[in-house]
């Protein structure tokens, strides 16, 4: 074994750290006997020589020992070498993304393609590993065939006559998942390998089989499904649970973590995800359903309803581990997808009252993210907050804090049976971020903080961290507009530090133009802010003024040398405080025309906006927010809310018409590949609300 290996010139090459001379040790360490030495190589194969995917000559070099190493059975783990081969040569490089490859990339794409030519080329070694003794083996050669060979209708042949013979309840899913693959990749075997799912999908076979049959049906053939596809699963999630149960359940294969024993290794990185993955499976008696799920549910795509009644059959499931799944599953289909959530929000909520503590602080997490949707599961948070006052703030090591879960969702669904867990936050030295928005959302039922609101401001050490620990007791102050603070805000803007001053400022000055003439206090200082002109303060300043003396003159003037300023966000500012005198600023006008045609998406949205405010035309404005709705879909809320409040937009018109494909699609605005932040669920959801007001009569569309 390694002939030759001493003949290459390793040193000559490098890999993501440096000289590939120790490569030559990690394939020998691929071989050890010892489990240790061999995760250690094996971290280092892919920390270093096949770096987050990357390929490097050293990695092309490697690939003849690699497929040595496979074909020896002596050699241990060889699943794990399988998996390494089927990554370095599975990158398919389509022609989207050699149209987009640029000549300092030229070298990496060469890398690609030579990479999956030498490892197809050695592809034919994995058909004898299909019934290789190792079940390790077994488990990773189907996939490396139906990513590698180039004779895919051999490799479908080989998969269905071995699933018949594989006694191994994970690899016959294995090779299913292969099969799926060869559809995907290969679309002339699509048909082919449907009808063969759809058969095993009616067969009386083993319930996890027939669901990975039904997943992969649903990722490579949906249409393809049969038509009572909910009862089918729920049928045969309820086939698992009760095999579960009895004698002979399958069980996940047991992984432990490298160097257990007398002699502990360093553990490594991948050890550690081991060991995370085994803590995460721990106790489950098929850990894979959820993966199978998962592909389902991205089969079924947009058929919203379907998916909602799958979820609500797992949270009614007496396995807890089905509910886990099903909380985090019904996280990324809300927050993808637009529907009726309500009773499965309510399925969530009752999640929150579960033992197992990772299924209740799912369930409080993803009721977080759901703002005004969560309202179904509101009394089920307002008991876990009521029930559980250790978990109204959590601190972070470097001492900054947050709401706990329960305590955020509870908040920005304007429950006032979140105050207790508020009040509490003001207590810490650090106040969590949350709050500003949460008492926003509670309105008036907020007042009874005011008090010690304003005794943080009077109280907070204005240093480097000051924004911390009352800029969100600035923001709430500005909600409640609660002009009796205006001292102390006052003296936050006089004291706050010269040197990353500027979010602390611009807080205070926002705080101060919503208390309007209560404010008076600070007008010398509004003043002298004013006069610097071309900064986001001075514009935040003149913005203030505004809203306490309601003299456009004292501001205007300023303003307009703001739209002329070198910053965006300086322009930007001046940009949105114009907008809001209104004809007042009709002398703005021509600098606003300008920046219609700025290299900002967001300036040229800000601008048009502007433009209609000061003129009441919309005749200029009009297509330069439709047109930035089409660009970035970040700014759509901004402009429906524009469109919403000088709506509504005429029937048939252009706008109208953009507003009605945003009411009639399924998915999120702000959610294009599945992925979705904290607070994009509500950011989309008020989009819908505006574009609802926006548009003339009736939609059709109610409120999800």
């Amino acid at each position: 074994m390694f002939a030759g290996i001493e003949e290459v010139d390793w040193a000559s090459m490098k890999h993501a750290y440096g000289p590939a001379d120790d490569v030559p040790a990690l394939l020998r360490g691929l071989a050890s006997a010892d489990p240790a030495e061999r995760e250690r190589a094996l971290d280092g194969m892919y920390g270093a020589v096949h770096h987050q995917g990357d390929v490097y000559p050293c990695t092309l070099a490697c690939i003849p020992f690699l497929f040595e190493l496979v074909a020896d059975p002596w050699v241990p783990d060889r699943g794990d070498i399988v998996e390494l081969l089927t990554s370095i040569g599975g990158i398919d490089l389509g022609s989207d993304d050699e149209d987009e490859i640029d000549e300092d990339e030229a070298e990496g794409a060469a890398n690609y393609a030579m990479a999956a030519a030498a490892v197809s080329a050695g592809a034919g070694v994995f058909f004898g590993l299909l019934a290789d003794e190792d079940p390790g083996v077994r488990l990773s050669a189907p996939l490396a065939l139906a990513a590698l060979h180039d004779d895919p209708a051999r490799v479908l042949a080989l998969l269905r006559a071995r699933l018949a013979a594989e006694r191994d309840e994970e690899v016959r899913l294995a090779l299913v998942e292969a099969a799926g693959r060869l559809a995907l990749r290969h679309r002339p075997l699509a048909g082919p390998v449907a009808d063969w799912f759809a058969r095993l999908v009616g067969d009386p076979g083993p319930p996890g089989l027939r669901l990975a049959a039904l997943a992969q049906l649903a990722r490579c053939a949906p249409h393809a499904l049969p038509g009572d596809v909910v009862p089918v699963v729920t049928g045969l999630l309820g086939q698992l649970r009760t095999s579960a149960a009895g004698p002979g359940s399958t069980r996940a294969r047991p992984v432990e973590p490298p160097g257990q024993g007398a002699e502990a290794a360093p553990l490594t990185l991948r050890g550690q995800l081991r060991a995370l993955s085994a803590e995460e499976t721990a106790g489950r008696a098929a850990p894979w359903t959820a993966d199978l799920l998962r592909t389902l549910h991205a089969g079924l795509d947009d058929r919203v309803a379907e998916r909602v009644a799958l979820l609500a059959d797992q949270l009614r499931s007496p396995d807890p581990w089905q509910r886990v799944d099903a909380v985090r599953m019904s996280d990324r289909l809300i927050g993808g997808r637009r529907g009726s959530y309500a009773e499965l929000v309510r399925l969530v909520g009752e999640q929150l009252a579960a033992p197992e503590p990772r299924l209740a602080e799912s369930a409080a997490q993803l009721l977080a993210g759901l703002s005004g949707l969560a309202a179904p599961a509101a009394d089920a948070l307002a008991e876990r907050v009521a029930a559980d006052p250790a978990d109204w703030v959590r601190t972070w090591p470097d001492g900054r804090t947050r709401l706990g879960s329960a305590a955020t969702a509870l908040a920005r669904l304007g429950d006032p049976r979140v105050l207790p867990a508020l009040t509490a936050a003001l207590g810490h030295p650090l106040v969590p971020s949350e709050l500003g928005p949460g008492v926003a959302r509670l309105g008036e039922a907020a007042l009874p903080l005011a008090g010690a609101l304003r005794q943080r401001l009077s109280e907070a050490v204005l240093d480097e961290r000051a924004y911390d620990r009352v800029g969100p007791v600035l923001v709430a102050l500005a909600a409640l507009r609660a002009g009796a603070a205006a001292p102390e805000v006052l003296r936050v803007l006089r004291g706050a530090p010269d040197a990353g001053g500027e979010r602390l400022r611009t807080a205070a000055l926002r705080a101060l133009a919503a208390f309007g003439p209560a404010a008076g206090c600070a007008v010398p200082e509004l003043r002298a802010l004013v006069r610097r002109t071309g900064t986001v303060e001075a514009a935040e300043a003149a913005g203030a003024l505004w809203a306490v003396e309601g003299d456009a003159d004292a501001v205007l003037p300023a303003l307009i040398a703001g739209l002329a300023a070198w910053d965006v966000e300086a322009r930007r500012a001046a940009v949105g405080t114009v907008g809001r005198l209104g004809w007042r600023a009709a002398a703005g006008a021509p600098r606003l025309r300008e920046l219609l045609y700025d290299g900002n998406v967001w300036l040229r949205v800000d601008a048009a906006i502007a433009l209609w405010e000061v003129s009441g035309r919309a005749e200029e404005s009009v297509p330069v927010l439709l047109t930035a709705w089409e660009q970035n879909h970040r700014v759509r809320v901004r402009v429906a809310e524009c469109l919403a409040r000088t709506g509504p937009v005429g029937a048939g018109s252009d706008a109208a018409r953009v507003l009605l494909a945003e009411l009639t699609s399924v998915r999120r605005h702000n959610a294009p590949e599945g992925d979705c932040g904290s607070h994009d669920t509500y950011t989309d959801e008020k989009l819908l609300a505006l574009c609802r007001r926006a548009l003339p009569g009736n939609t059709g569309k109610e409120p999800t």
